[in-house]
């Protein structure tokens, strides 16, 4: 039986050159077997620069190559979905960057498509999930350590003015709300365990690039919890997350892009006491690609199934129609 599940790239994209390529070659069930690009050049000089046996001028390339079981997509946002079914139909597995998708619609034609490769794997790549602090910070809610929980406040910010970065090209998906706004309604839907049932918003967008700049919400569920956050591409870079209970509170210093290389820790505090969990330092691109090659290796269901990825779509999609109208909107 394989040990290791062969992968291929799909595109020498920034994010996976300098971070999730990296991280799955340490991983305990994957192998980087190639990468492709548009431009064969590009290819070659990354897959030597990356120790990468075989490299393609062309997506399509790739996807033909009989070899290879499983494709990475960190392609622009608007090219996730049509080439997640170009993957599929050619029986690769595949785990594609997030958002899955421009939109809930999109998201949903997706699964309808998913279901004509039952044996085929896909999955959006929420890495933070991953990670041990998360992990603790979701036990920690289970096992009542906060009383009941109540709320959650997310915020995540960088600073990035290039108009020709994707993520300020409105057209092909950029802005705050999908680049990273997306992890801040992950958040709470992850420890809810729970969807939001309406949302209200506001968006200020860049007057040039037509992105958004800055976007705050306020999510609001069946069961009276509520979640609120705000994203930026034109802050100073922060980020944190906290969750609130009648007994005590967890924040979290890094939640989204917690370093490989350093310690990070989640904190716990009730009237009683404060305590740190601190985790040494581990990279949650490798325990992410680890666990989708076991899902495929022993044929069982991904972490996080994609009915999840449409659901985090509807919450964007409310979240800027909320912003349009200016009122509370029903996901």
């Amino acid at each position: 039986m394989e040990t290791k599940v062969k992968w291929g790239i799909l595109s020498t994209a920034k994010i996976g050159r300098e971070k999730v390529i990296p991280a799955m070659q340490k991983g305990k069930y994957i192998q980087v077997d190639a990468i492709a690009s548009r431009n064969f050049e590009m290819a070659n000089s990354v897959a030597d620069e990356l120790n990468i046996e075989k490299r393609y001028g062309s997506y399509e390339e790739l996807l033909n190559d009989p070899n290879i079981e499983a494709i990475y997509i960190p392609l622009p946002n608007h090219m996730h979905v049509p080439w997640t079914i170009k993957a599929l139909e050619a029986g690769k597995h595949v785990l594609c960057e997030k958002p899955i998708a421009m939109n809930a619609k999109e998201a949903e034609e997706l699964v309808q498509v998913t279901k004509k490769f039952p044996h085929i794997k896909v999955m959006e790549a929420f890495m933070y999930r991953f990670h041990p602090q998360w992990q603790k910070a979701l036990e920690l809610v289970q096992s009542g350590a906060i009383g009941e929980v109540k709320t959650i406040h997310s915020f995540f910010s960088y600073y990035n003015i290039a108009p020709d970065n994707i993520r300020n090209q409105s057209d092909i998906g950029g802005g705050a709300l999908m680049d990273i706004g997306c992890y801040c309604i992950s958040f709470p839907r992850f420890i809810f365990n729970e969807e939001p049932e309406k949302v209200v918003s506001e968006m200020d967008f860049d007057p040039v690039m037509k992105t958004d700049r800055v976007s705050s919400a306020m999510l609001r569920f069946a069961s009276g919890k509520t979640s609120t956050f705000t994203s930026s591409t034109q802050l100073m870079p922060y980020q944190r997350a906290n969750i609130y209970g009648d007994k005590g509170h967890i924040e979290v210093d890094i939640p989204v892009n917690a370093p490989p290389d350093e310690t990070v820790k989640v904190t716990l505090r009730t009237k009683e006491k404060t305590e740190i969990f601190s985790f040494e330092p581990i990279d949650q691109y490798t325990l992410q690609g680890d666990e989708f090659s076991k899902a495929i290796l022993d044929d069982k269901p991904v972490p996080t199934p994609l009915d999840d990825a449409v659901g985090n779509m509807k919450v964007i999609d409310a979240v800027v129609t909320s912003s349009k109208k200016g009122q509370w909107i029903t996901v």
